[in-house]
């Protein structure tokens, strides 16, 4: 009994230990900015917010996030809900490929699409110059309808994987049922398994949403004079002009509260629609013929045609000839060798930063999903919540949050690689604790219990029994974690210097330089990784159900 208690303490101390953590790590960086948002050379003011929506071209950029974020998620959902429909329902030659490449399109930072759409049909584009060179002008990629472009197809796979994860719930006794009653083809799908699917549906395109909503290097990159708001944040921040960390903070925080409003209203609906299903038998998809066949595959090719082409630009690019930074004719390695040294430094700071961040996400993860799966209570209750913050809150943010909080004493982090592992294990957090907390319930306490019994303490159950028999699926979320971490922009844009610089960070600046080879070589870099990684984490997955 003795044994237990301290057993008890130990975890105890543990929760503590994290929650403390969390608190000066993740929510203390929040509140400087709420409190920078509301004062002003120490003296309490709301100036920050009566600027914002005392002039339009301030309030204009929410609502610009605003139109741009709902046409995107709506968008998303209507391109990924046939395409999820078609690759369950209709036998799809390469399905598992196709479904690969899909999930590979969606890996890459969406400012990598954005510049690659730039190479396509920007003011000296490929198709551009193409166009051009027959009298025709080609469609502007610049601005509102360009936007749209790259985010819908960056999200559209974020929404397939839900969505494709979400079929495999569905019992085919029930398609069957409402064929019986005469509801077949679409009326089915939208009839019977919508309403089945709105759980999935809502949580997916409340992610889109939230990542569309925060995303700043796709409309810095191609916004041109359609601004939104995490531009108009940055800017407020670095100072274009001047520098107004009053205004950037209130900003900041009407964006907390908009993605903050957001996630209780789409949970509040889900906590109502919530039921299980488990499918005894799964849907075995027939084989479509005639033209029906062919329009379902073209479906599917035109979307990984629109997908992945701008990808293959960017690696077509980084071969060819460079003069000041600008494509000239022929081909060459002349934009890695010109490099070589900026490259190696990139590809090393991603791997010590990255790796780094990684094992301290694992730990954390491991640790806070055991906690609140095997030692519920209080202590664990608000643990489990707080682990949500950093998932309604975007990574511009959090970024200026951690800025403000350690750029002073008693903690000095500014321009250090703890801040940058910090800000990217922050970022990650809530997915892999959710992906880690998912394991953590399937596995039978049982045999935990049988370990304690044999006279295993309780650390070394969790160590040698539970680890080690959840191992693939930790490791498969390490994998997609890592992904993640190492095209990551938003969080870590105020906060690093030239000796953390990552290779998304260094992207970015080349191609704001104008730096257009020296961008696609470490794009296509980068790219190399991703797809290493993916192709890692299917070897790992063992076929599961990927969630991101």
């Amino acid at each position: 009994m003795k044994g237990q208690g301290r057993g008890i303490d130990g975890w105890m101390s543990i929760a503590l230990a994290i929650t403390a953590g969390y608190l000066f790590f993740v929510v203390w960086p929040l509140v400087t900015v709420l409190i920078n948002s509301v004062t002003k050379n120490g003296a309490p003011t709301l100036d920050g917010f009566r600027t914002f929506f005392s002039s339009k071209l301030y309030y204009g950029t929410l609502t610009n996030s605003l139109l741009v974020t709902v046409c995107v998620t709506v968008l998303a959902l209507l391109v990924a809900f046939p395409l999820s429909y078609f690759m369950t329902m209709f036998r799809i030659r390469g399905n598992r490929a196709i479904q690969i490449l899909i999930l590979a399109s969606m890996m890459s930072p969406p400012f990598i699409g954005a510049y690659s759409w730039i190479l396509l049909l920007g003011n000296n584009g490929i198709v551009t110059r193409g166009l051009r060179g027959v009298g025709i002008d080609s469609p502007s990629i610049y601005g509102f309808a360009g936007i749209l472009l790259v985010l819908t197809l960056q999200l559209v796979p974020l929404i397939f994987t839900y969505l494709m994860g979400a079929w495999r719930t569905v019992d085919v006794s029930l398609l069957e049922a409402a064929e019986s009653m005469g509801v077949t083809g679409w009326k089915r799908a939208l009839k019977v398994i919508t309403p089945l699917l709105l759980p999935t549906v809502l949580g997916g395109s409340l992610l889109v949403f939230v990542r569309a909503f925060a995303d700043f290097g796709t409309p810095m990159l191609i916004g041109q004079g359609f601004r939104t708001i995490p531009v108009l944040i940055y800017s407020s921040f670095v100072g274009e002009v001047s520098i107004d960390s009053n205004f950037a903070a209130a900003v900041a925080m009407i964006v907390v509260v908009v993605t903050l409003a957001l996630f209780l209203v789409q949970k509040f609906i889900v906590d109502r629609r919530t039921f299980s299903m488990t499918a005894m038998r799964p849907i075995e998809p027939v084989q479509l013929r005639g033209w029906r066949n062919w329009g379902v595959y073209a479906y599917i090719y035109t979307f990984l045609i629109l997908a992945l082409a701008p990808l293959l630009v960017v690696v077509v690019s980084s071969f060819r000839n460079t003069l000041y930074g600008q494509f000239t004719h022929g081909f060459s390695l002349q934009s890695y060798f010109s490099s070589q040294r900026d490259i190696t430094r990139l590809v090393t700071n991603t791997f010590t930063i990255g790796l780094s961040a990684l094992v301290l996400l694992v730990v954390i993860a491991v640790l806070v999903s055991y906690l609140t799966v095997r030692r519920r209570g209080l202590l664990t209750g608000v643990l489990d919540t707080l682990t949500m913050v950093p998932y309604v809150v975007p990574g511009l943010i959090i970024g200026i949050g951690l800025i403000t909080a350690f750029s002073q004493p008693p903690l000095v982090l500014t321009g250090t690689f703890a801040i940058m592992v910090l800000a990217l294990a922050i970022r990650r957090l809530p997915y892999t604790i959710r992906s880690t907390t998912a394991l953590m319930l399937q596995f039978s306490p049982s045999i935990e219990e049988a370990a304690i019994s044999l006279g295993a303490s309780k650390p070394r159950t969790l160590l040698q029994v539970i680890i080690p028999s959840l191992a693939p699926g930790i490791l498969s979320g390490a994998v997609l974690s890592w992904v993640t971490i190492i095209t990551e922009l938003s969080t870590t844009l105020f906060l690093y210097t030239i000796s953390t610089q990552t290779l998304s960070l260094g992207i970015y600046t080349q191609v704001i330089r104008g730096q257009m080879g020296t961008a696609a070589a470490l794009a296509t870099i980068l790219l190399g990784l991703t797809m290493v990684s993916l192709m890692l984490l299917m070897r790992v997955g063992g076929g599961r159900e990927i969630r991101v």
